[in-house]
């Protein structure tokens, strides 16, 4: 059984990523070459995203880049943080390619709190398009100073 992170009192998911990722490739809201990508808190207390990413995000031809899937991932991940009132920087990041990840299509990431003992935390994510998983995550963040 994995232990559920009680969220902080005056968590809102983006409030913290607005303050301390303005510039982020994948969430922040400053940088006019990023995603702006914005994350929802659900009632199970993950978070979640849609994004669609243009050619410019390709590796081979008519697949995203395994680099920007990853990054997605880890973006959700970091903004879970952020939903439940933390802020940590990423120690250690495991993605499984699972499904091609197409281009120009709508894709959902959601990341969630497998398990917390501050300074560290563990969470997992998933990236889905077109009903298959394209990827999923595990991650280790350590708390920032």
């Amino acid at each position: 059984m994995s232990e559920r992170a009680a969220p902080h009192p005056l968590a809102h998911p983006g409030v913290i990523g607005q303050v301390s990722h303005q510039r982020c490739v994948v969430c922040g809201q400053d940088n006019a070459h990023g995603l702006g990508m914005t994350f929802t808190l659900s009632d199970d207390r993950s978070v979640h995203s849609e994004v669609c990413c243009g050619a410019e995000f390709e590796g081979y031809a008519d697949q995203l880049h395994g680099g920007v899937i990853a990054m997605l991932l880890d973006g959700a991940m970091t903004n879970c943080l952020f939903a439940h009132g933390r802020q940590a920087v990423t120690a250690e990041l495991v993605v499984r390619y699972r499904h091609p990840v197409r281009p120009d299509r709508k894709l959902v990431v959601r990341a969630w709190i497998e398990r917390s003992r501050p300074p560290f935390t563990s969470i997992a994510a998933s990236l889905v398009q077109d009903g298959h998983t394209g990827a999923t995550a595990t991650a280790k963040f350590i708390d920032r100073d």
